[in-house]
């Protein structure tokens, strides 16, 4: 099955032998204080920026409905946010990721994004639910 949008996401962990944990990094989408040339003209037609982490969240699976679901949650928080990233542990013989390992790859990913890494290993949604494919220009 071919990953299109969070709930064919969710689908397929579903289909998965070993439980899923699921890893959120919800992100804003700034124009860069110091921007030069034509960022703020590509900035303004959605392209570029720069992502700064304003908050995480790691659940199980079976505690994940719809994005809909996850926008209500997160907004909960009280925190503007563009961007979601996520990723997925995967459990072992049978056993789910513990929160310290969810705790620890929610780590990596915040430092991923603060480094200006490559987030093409996760999946990314906009806040709308529309799946975001990056590139480097």
């Amino acid at each position: 099955m071919n990953i299109t949008d969070y709930d064919s996401l969710l689908t397929v962990a579903r289909q998965q032998i070993q439980p899923q944990y699921f890893l959120f990094v919800f992100l804003k989408v700034s124009l860069p204080a110091d921007h030069k040339g034509n960022e703020e003209f590509r900035f303004i037609a959605g392209i570029g920026g720069e992502l700064t982490p304003v908050m995480t969240l790691h659940k199980p699976l079976n505690e994940l409905t719809s994005f809909t679901d996850l926008v209500l949650e997160s907004n909960e928080q009280k925190r503007q946010w563009d961007l979601v990233s996520i990723a997925i542990l995967e459990g072992k013989n049978g056993v789910s990721a513990t929160d310290d390992q969810a705790l620890e790859q929610l780590e990596i990913m915040m430092k991923t994004v603060e480094t200006g890494g490559s987030l093409n290993k996760y999946m990314t949604f906009s806040k709308k639910g529309t799946p975001i494919q990056f590139t480097m220009s």
